[in-house]
């Protein structure tokens, strides 16, 4: 029997967990809860899970439970992951796990105090396509670029994501995927600014960001949520580059690997659906036989750099993380 996972909200996201789910061995989805009942039930006799449960207490105090997934709106995932982990449950907690570091730390001190597992959900880092890619930087020589961009337009009125209450907005929702690229292979910005246009419920519909490193290493990037699609990741060194067509969602994942004489080598990842990759990461955490890949230093740097950027908007100045 493997890790026996509950599922917090009815977001549909989860379609996408349970998919990846039925390709792992070592993780069974075996509840989801709500507080709609008649929710929770549509949805789990949709995804083939077993029981409904009406209340997110009732997927805590399940003892067939082991770990949970926290994907509620992002101001209630530091909140829920805490209650989890204090009812004895390991969490994974869907990304960005918050938009400023006290409550990060919060939640992976409670983690500690528990003897569990937190980990935060930035699926597209647990593909073979991420690591090819940070296996192939030393081919680029120095490090000087990074460019990133994800953006899609937002159709649906009332959207959470459009709620300030619920802290959505374009970086919270897509441009953190641009914050953890240039992060993977630069490393933590030592200044960073940013730009916004605001809309919706006073959120952030539209997010440029310039990041600073060591060493003058530079990364920009732009996230949109009334823009047309677009999702791209380049890596530009002294002596080649790296572009990704697909980096976020890595359902094509293709490198190409360029040359300072001008030279196209076409590098193909190995094919995996990101969440399968990532709840195998889950399970041999809990089992003990790996660290997390993606532990609370990742998740503390990920929301100093996203307080950073949001302050510098606000403030119109480069702001030190």
């Amino acid at each position: 029997m493997g890790l026996s996972l509950g599922l917090l909200s009815t977001a549909r996201i989860n379609e996408k967990l349970v998919a990846g789910a039925r390709l792992v061995d070592e993780v069974d989805v075996v509840a989801i809860g709500s507080r709609d009942l008649a929710r929770a039930e549509e949805q789990a006799a949709r995804l083939g899970v077993e029981r409904a449960l009406g209340s997110y207490e009732a997927v805590l105090s399940d003892p067939q439970v082991d770990a949970v997934y926290v994907a509620l709106p992002n101001s209630m995932h530091v909140d829920w992951s805490i209650r989890a982990l204090e009812a004895g449950k390991h969490v994974l907690c869907e990304k960005p796990m918050a938009r400023s570091v006290e409550p990060v730390e919060r939640a992976f001190d409670a983690a500690e105090n528990a003897g569990l597992v937190l980990t935060e959900g930035f699926m597209w880092r647990h593909h073979p396509q991420a690591l090819k890619l940070a296996e192939l930087l030393p081919r680029l020589g120095a490090l000087r670029l990074v460019r990133a961009s994800f953006s899609f337009p937002l159709a649906r009125t009332g959207d959470l994501r459009q709620s300030s209450e619920l802290e959505g907005g374009a970086l919270m929702d897509v441009g953190c995927y641009c914050v953890s690229g240039a992060r993977l292979v630069a490393g933590e910005p030592v200044e960073v600014h940013g730009e916004q246009v605001s809309g919706g419920e006073g959120v952030d519909v539209r997010f440029t960001g310039l990041l600073r490193f060591e060493g003058d290493v530079l990364a920009v990037f732009d996230c949109g949520m009334d823009m047309a699609h677009r999702h791209g990741l380049e890596v530009v060194g002294s002596d080649g580059s790296l572009l990704l067509f697909d980096p976020w969602h890595s359902r094509e994942p293709v490198l190409e690997l360029r040359g300072a004489d001008g030279s196209v080598e076409e590098i193909r990842a190995e094919e995996a659906d990101p969440y399968a990759c990532e709840l195998r990461d889950l399970a041999a955490a809990v089992a003990g036989s790996a660290e997390p890949l993606l532990g609370p230093a990742d998740a503390v740097g990920q929301a100093r750099v996203i307080d950073a950027l949001y302050r510098s908007a606000q403030d119109g100045r480069m702001v030190r993380p």
